[in-house]
C-alpha cells in the first residue's frame, strides 16, 4: 500500500513539474504580439546650406546651389553677366580656363560668389585668377563694418588700406595665405550688401577696370 502511494505521489509531482517547464514565463512576449518599445528613427542627413539672401541681395538659384554642392566646374568658364545671378561684371580679363560657383551661409551671413582660373599653379605667379564674392549681410552698412564681417575666407582683419578703385572706395591690401598673390579688397555695395574681389598678380593692371565694370541691379 505504501509502495503504491509512493509511486501516485511521484506521478503527481512528475506531471506538476513538466507543466511548470511547458508554461511560457510571465514576462514572456508571446510571438505575434507587437513590442512595446519604438523603433529607433534614423535622423536625415543634413541639407547643404544655401545662401539666401535678403532683399535687394543678389542670390542663387536652385542649379547653382546644386553645383557648388557638387563641386562642379565650368569648362570653359561662365562670361561675366552669366557667372552670378544678379550681378554683372563687364570687364572680365582673358585667359581663363576654367570656373566654378560657390554658395555658402553661415554666422549670418550667406556668400555667393565665382571664381575664374587658369591651369597654372596657384604660386606661380603668371597664375591668373578672379574671385567675385557677393556677402549677404544685414549688418554691413559702411566701409568700417567689413572689418567685422563674419567672413571664413578672406576676413578684414584691419591691415587693410582705404582706397579708391574703379570709382569706390574700399578696403584693399595684397594678397597672401589662402587668398594667394594680388590684391584683395572690399566694399559695401548698398546696405546689407557686400561684394569682395581678389585678382592675381598678373590681373591688378586691370583691378580699376574690374571694379568699375561690377553691377548690381537697383534694389
Amino acid at each position: 500500500m505504501r509502495d503504491l502511494q509512493r509511486v501516485l505521489s511521484l506521478s503527481a509531482l512528475a506531471l506538476v513539474t513538466a507543466a511548470t517547464l511547458a508554461a511560457p514565463p510571465a514576462h514572456a512576449t508571446p510571438a505575434h504580439a507587437t513590442p512595446t518599445h519604438a523603433t529607433p528613427t534614423h535622423a536625415a542627413p543634413a541639407h547643404a546650406a544655401s545662401a539666401a539672401g535678403h532683399a535687394g541681395c543678389p542670390s542663387p538659384d536652385g542649379t547653382d546651389v546644386k553645383r557648388s554642392t557638387a563641386g562642379q566646374t565650368d569648362r570653359p568658364p561662365r562670361d561675366g553677366d552669366a557667372a552670378l545671378k544678379g550681378v554683372r561684371v563687364d570687364h572680365l580679363p582673358n585667359g581663363f580656363s576654367y570656373g566654378h560657383v560657390t554658395v555658402d551661409a553661415h554666422d549670418g551671413v550667406s556668400e555667393y560668389s565665382y571664381r575664374w582660373s587658369d591651369n597654372r599653379d596657384d604660386v606661380d605667379r603668371k597664375h591668373r585668377s578672379l574671385w567675385v564674392r557677393v556677402v549677404c549681410w544685414p549688418d554691413a552698412h559702411r566701409l568700417t563694418h567689413l572689418r567685422k564681417a563674419p567672413l571664413v575666407e578672406g576676413a578684414f582683419s584691419g591691415d587693410e588700406r582705404t582706397v579708391k578703385i574703379g570709382g569706390r572706395q574700399v578696403l584693399a591690401r595684397t594678397g597672401d595665405g589662402a587668398l594667394g598673390h594680388g590684391r584683395y579688397l572690399g566694399w559695401v555695395e548698398r546696405k546689407g550688401t557686400v561684394i569682395t574681389v581678389m585678382a592675381s598678380q598678373p590681373l591688378v593692371p586691370e583691378l580699376d577696370k574690374i571694379i568699375k565694370g561690377i553691377r548690381l541691379p537697383r534694389s
